[in-house]
């Protein structure tokens, strides 16, 4: 058996401090309560997401059953358009490769949209440490880097921290006196400081929601306006994203594009919806296809493998490849809603983040999360794509008991039950007077 000091011992002490800290609470509460409410509310005025999610489901299981056909078909039609392609088999050469285009390009300054997969890989490091100075530029993202810290959710990256800390954060930056329930002053400061860096940067950075074989297109969804900044300002545009994103047409995105936004944040449609097919161009002058317009010269898509077809030709687990990361399962989790992803999840984050670490990152790395699952259902209730995560997170847990992964209670339980015939490790004789009261 495993040392409990290698692998639990640290997680528990986590738990323990996340369950004690009072602003984390707050923080996780308040995001949690409104987004679960948000969506309940969306899925009322939708009448037809029993068929959305009918039709995604279907989609997303072709899509992986024919993943190398499909990413085949995304690449000779992203380079007949003019753009770059490139496979990657995992994290390391994802990062080298990223980091190359960057560094041929003379870049200094990198702008990022959100990008779960480039936390994944642990990206910003990898650039930083090239001497390229990185920028997050959602919201969200930009906050937990300037406190130095990981993503929490993959919607929410900043849901940990309630609004009053975010307002000493920002007053300490401007050196401006910023009150935490003037929320839309908070807010301002991050467009102040971020617009310049929009139109600086050398190189721009995004992850992708869907992208489609059969035009080569990249679809981003989003709120707040900044991917558009980062995928069109830019001379150079890399997209980041996992293979098990492709679907074969812009007729099978459309229906994540439909499904996503109740169940992310609980819109009827998010503001922003951007189709990217290749660099930007133009033919005004004698029908002349130029390159580029007024978007960027040059478009890498980078799709990153990384234990991905491990998972998708995993029968136990395959399941787990139909996420589109929308969050859902997490909002409503009891587990999450307590300690939330600061604590559950080494890059992803819960129950469904445990086993794509054990994919992502290795098993190893997966067993502390994946015993802190309750089991109760409720993920799969809220997941748009009826994703059975309890039934994983079994199986993973055998997998991880036969490598001698067992938590020290289960331990404790199992040997009660060996030594005493039962879990509480009662003498028999104080069974029997159990049984005759």
């Amino acid at each position: 058996m495993k040392a409990p000091a290698e692998w639990y011992d640290p997680y528990k002490a986590d738990v323990d401090r996340a369950l004690q800290d009072k602003k984390l609470q707050l923080a996780v509460r308040r995001f949690t309560t409104t987004f679960t409410a948000a969506t309940a509310n969306a899925l009322k005025k939708l009448p037809y997401i029993p068929y959305l999610k009918k039709r995604a489901r279907e989609i997303r299981s072709w899509s992986i059953d024919n993943c190398p056909e499909l990413v085949k078909m995304f690449k000779e039609n992203i380079e007949a358009l003019g753009g770059v392609f490139y496979l990657a088999k995992d994290a390391k050469e994802c990062r080298e490769y990223v980091c190359k285009v960057c560094l041929d390009h003379e870049a200094k300054l990198v702008t990022k949209a959100k990008s779960m997969v480039s936390e994944e890989i642990f990206l910003n490091d990898a650039l930083t440490e090239k001497g390229i100075e990185v920028r997050e530029t959602d919201l969200g993202e930009f906050i937990i880097q300037l406190r130095k810290e990981k993503p929490s959710h993959v919607v929410g990256p900043a849901l940990h921290i309630p609004r009053e800390d975010i307002a000493e954060l920002f007053s300490r930056i401007t050196g401006e006196k910023l009150p935490p329930d003037n929320v839309p002053a908070l807010t301002s400061v991050a467009r102040r400081l971020l617009r310049g860096e929009f139109i600086k940067a050398d190189v721009g950075i995004s992850g992708a929601n869907v992208v489609t074989a059969e035009t080569g297109t990249i679809v981003l969804i989003e709120n707040e306006g900044n991917i558009r900044h980062v995928t069109n300002l830019p001379p150079v545009h890399i997209c980041v994203t996992g293979i098990e994103k492709i679907v074969p047409t812009l007729e099978d995105a459309a229906v994540i594009i439909q499904l996503l936004p109740p169940y992310a944040t609980g819109q009827l449609m998010s503001v922003y919806v951007s189709l990217i097919t290749g660099p930007s161009r133009t033919g005004d002058i004698e029908m002349q296809t130029v390159i580029p317009a007024h978007g960027p010269k040059e478009l890498y898509a980078v799709l990153l493998d990384n234990g991905r077809q491990n998972l998708i030709n995993d029968p136990d687990f395959k399941e787990a490849s139909y996420c589109i990361r929308c969050g859902s399962c997490l909002n409503i989790c009891p587990v999450y809603r307590r300690i939330s992803g600061q604590v559950w999840g080494y890059r992803y984050m819960g129950a469904i983040g445990a086993i794509w670490t054990a994919f992502c990152h290795g098993i190893d790395k997966a067993a502390p999360f994946a015993f802190s699952c309750t089991e109760c259902g409720h993920c799969r209730v809220a997941c748009p794509l009826e994703i059975d995560i309890p039934t994983m997170i079994e199986k993973l847990r055998y997998r991880l008991t036969r490598l001698g992964y067992v938590a020290p209670p289960h331990a404790q339980v199992a040997g009660c039950i060996e030594k005493s015939n039962n879990p509480f490790g009662e003498a028999t004789e104080k069974r029997i007077e159990w049984l005759k009261a």
